[in-house]
C-alpha cells in the first residue's frame, strides 16, 4: 500500500438508502442466495455420487457450479448483512480481498464457459475421437488452468489499485468493492490504471464472448450433418450453455466496456451478475437436461429408501 494513504475504513452508500427498501431487498436475496448454495451444491453433488454423470462435460459442470457458490459468496453475504447495518463499512485490506476473490472467481468462470464451449465442439464435430481427446488429464489441466488464469487476472488487478493512495473521502457509492467505484476515491490521476483495467477485464471479457460465440456458430453449422435427434440433444445442451453466456456477458461487458458512473442503474446490473445469475445457472442446466434430473431423482430416492431403512 502506498504510504500516502491514510484511509483504513470504507464505507459503502449501498444499493438503495431507503429502510424499507433494504428490508424488501433482504427478504428477496437472501432466499436468493441460499437458493444460489442449495441449487449449485446440488449438482456438485449430484455429478460427484452418480455414475451416469461420468462425463467430462459434466466434471465442467460441477466445478461450473463450484465457481458459482464461491464467485456469489465474494458478495452476497455481506451484501445481504448490510442490509441490516445503519453504516455499512469495510477495512481497506477487506476490500481489497473482495475485489481479488471476486475477479479470480469470475475470470475462472469465464474460462470455464470457453472450456465447456471446447467440450461441445470436439463432442458435437469430433465424436468419433471425442474420449481420446478430451481425456481425464486433459479435464484437470483445463480446470486447473482456468483457476490459474482467475489467480493471475486478480493479481494484475492488485497490483494496479496497492499502489494507490487513499486520502479521503472514505465513502463508495455501490454495495461491494470493484475498481471503478475505489478508483473514485484515489487522491490522485487514475487514467493509466482505468486503461489497465479496461484491457484486463472489459477487452477480455468482449474476446472471451466473441470466441465463444465463434464456438456455438461452428457448433451450430456443423449439427447439419446430424440426425434430427442428434441435432434435438446436441441443440438442448449448447442452448443451456448459450444462456448461461449470455447472461454472465451481457451486464459484464456492459459495465466494463463504458465510462464508470453512478447510477442506481449499474447496481441494479451489477446486483443481476453477482446475485441473480449465480441462481440462474442450476435451474438453467437442470431444467434442460434429462440426465441430470434424472440423476437428482436417483440421488433423492436412495436418500429417502436409506432413511426407511
Amino acid at each position: 500500500m502506498a504510504s500516502t494513504s491514510n484511509v483504513t475504513t470504507l464505507i459503502f452508500t449501498g444499493l438503495f438508502q431507503d429502510p424499507a427498501v433494504q428490508r424488501v431487498c433482504l427478504v428477496v436475496f437472501l432466499p436468493v442466495y441460499l437458493a444460489t448454495v442449495v441449487g449449485n451444491g446440488l449438482i456438485v453433488l449430484t455429478v460427484s455420487m452418480s455414475k451416469s454423470l461420468d462425463s467430462p462435460m459434466y466434471f465442467f459442470l460441477s466445478y461450473l457450479s463450484l465457481v458459482e457458490i464461491s464467485y456469489s459468496s465474494t458478495v452476497a453475504p455481506k451484501f445481504i448483512t448490510d442490509l441490516l447495518a445503519k453504516i455499512k463499512t469495510v477495512s481497506l485490506e477487506g476490500c481489497l480481498a473482495q475485489i481479488f476473490f471476486f475477479h479470480f472467481f469470475g475470470v475462472a468462470e469465464i474460462l470455464l464457459l470457453v472450456v465447456m464451449a471446447y467440450d461441445r465442439y470436439v463432442a458435437i464435430c469430433k465424436p468419433l475421437h471425442y474420449m481420446n481427446i478430451i481425456s481425464r488429464q486433459l479435464c484437470h489441466f483445463l480446470v486447473a488452468g482456468s483457476w490459474l488464469g482467475g489467480f493471475c487476472h486478480s493479481v494484475i488487478q492488485i497490483l494496479v489499485i496497492i499502489q494507490l493512495p487513499f486520502c479521503g473521502p472514505n465513502v463508495i457509492d455501490h454495495y461491494f468493492c470493484d475498481l471503478q467505484p475505489l478508483f473514485k476515491l484515489a487522491c490522485t490521476d487514475t487514467f493509466m490504471e482505468g486503461v489497465i483495467v479496461f484491457a484486463n477485464s472489459g477487452l477480455f471479457s468482449v474476446f472471451s464472448f466473441l470466441i465463444l460465440v465463434s464456438s456455438y456458430i461452428v457448433i451450430l453449422v456443423n449439427l447439419r450433418n446430424h440426425s434430427a435427434e442428434g441435432r434435438h440433444k446436441a441443440l438442448s445442451t449448447c442452448a443451456s450453455h448459450i444462456i448461461v453466456v449470455i447472461l454472465f456477458f451481457g451486464p459484464a461487458i456492459f459495465l466494463y466496456m463504458r465510462p464508470s458512473s453512478t447510477f442506481t442503474e449499474d447496481k441494479l446490473v451489477a446486483v443481476f451478475y453477482t446475485v441473480i445469475t449465480p441462481m440462474l445457472n442450476p435451474i438453467i442446466y437442470t431444467l434442460r437436461n434429462a440426465e441430470v434430473k434424472i440423476a437428482i431423482r436417483r440421488l433423492w430416492s436412495k436418500k429417502e429408501n436409506s432413511r426407511r431403512e
